[in-house]
C-alpha cells in the first residue's frame, strides 16, 4: 500500500472512531452530524467526501467493522474452548471482554438493527445472520466430535444468539456486581437452550 493510500485508510478509520466515541447510552447514530464527526477525526467537512459519500455510509462502513469484530470474537472463543474446555463459561467471558472494548459499536447494532433506515437494518440482519451461520457450523462440529448432538442447531444457534445480545444490551452500562449476575443468569439460559436442542434417545418400550 502506497502511503498516500496509508494516509487516506487512517483517516477514514479516524472518521469512524470520531463516531463511534460520539455515541453513547444518550445518543444515537441519527444524532450525529457530519460537521462534528470531521472536526472529532481532525479533518476538514469538505474533506468528509473523500472517503464517504454522506454519514449513513459511514455507518455502515461501522457495521461492517462490526461484523468482523464479531467473528474474531468467535475464532477467539473457539481457540479458547479447545485450549480450556468449558463452552458456555469461556464463550461469556469473551463476550464480556469484546463488550468492553467494544462498547458503542454494540451500541450501533442494537439500535440501528429496529432503526429507521433499511439499508442499516439490511446490513445488520446479514452480519447477524452470518454470525449464526458461523455458530451452526460450530455446533454441527461440536456434536460430530464426540459431544451432545442437538435435532436443530440453527434453531439453536439463533436462540443463543438472541439470548447473548439481550443480554449484552443490559450488560453495556452495568456495574461491576450486575455484569457478574447477568453472565450467571446468562449461563444458565444458554445451557437450558443446549439441553432443551438435545437430540432425545428413545427409551425402548417397557415389557408387557
Amino acid at each position: 500500500m502506497t502511503t498516500r493510500a496509508q494516509q487516506k485508510e487512517r483517516t477514514r478509520q479516524a472518521l469512524m472512531n470520531a463516531a463511534l466515541q460520539q455515541l453513547g447510552p444518550d445518543r444515537n447514530f441519527a444524532s450525529l452530524s457530519l460537521r462534528e464527526v470531521a472536526r472529532e477525526a481532525g479533518i476538514a467537512p469538505t474533506s468528509f467526501y473523500r472517503h464517504f459519500n454522506d454519514l449513513e455510509e459511514l455507518g455502515l462502513a461501522l457495521v461492517d467493522e462490526a461484523g468482523i469484530t464479531l467473528r474474531r470474537l468467535m475464532r477467539q472463543a473457539r481457540k479458547r474452548v479447545a485450549k480450556k474446555g468449558g463452552l458456555v463459561e469461556t464463550s461469556i467471558d469473551t463476550f464480556f471482554e469484546y463488550l468492553n472494548s467494544n462498547a458503542n459499536l454494540f451500541r450501533l447494532l442494537l439500535r440501528e438493527k429496529s432503526g429507521v433506515s433499511l439499508r442499516f437494518r439490511t446490513a445488520i440482519k446479514a452480519e447477524t445472520d452470518h454470525f449464526i451461520t458461523e455458530l451452526t457450523a460450530d455446533l454441527g462440529r461440536f456434536g460430530e466430535n464426540g459431544g451432545a448432538p442437538l435435532r436443530d442447531p440453527k434453531a439453536v444457534a439463533d436462540a443463543l444468539v438472541v439470548l447473548v445480545f439481550n443480554c449484552g444490551s443490559e450488560g453495556l452500562d452495568a456495574d461491576a456486581a450486575e455484569r457478574k449476575q447477568l453472565k450467571l443468569k446468562l449461563s444458565t439460559q444458554l445451557r437450558m437452550v443446549l439441553r432443551g436442542g438435545l437430540v432425545q434417545e428413545k427409551k425402548p418400550a417397557p415389557p408387557r
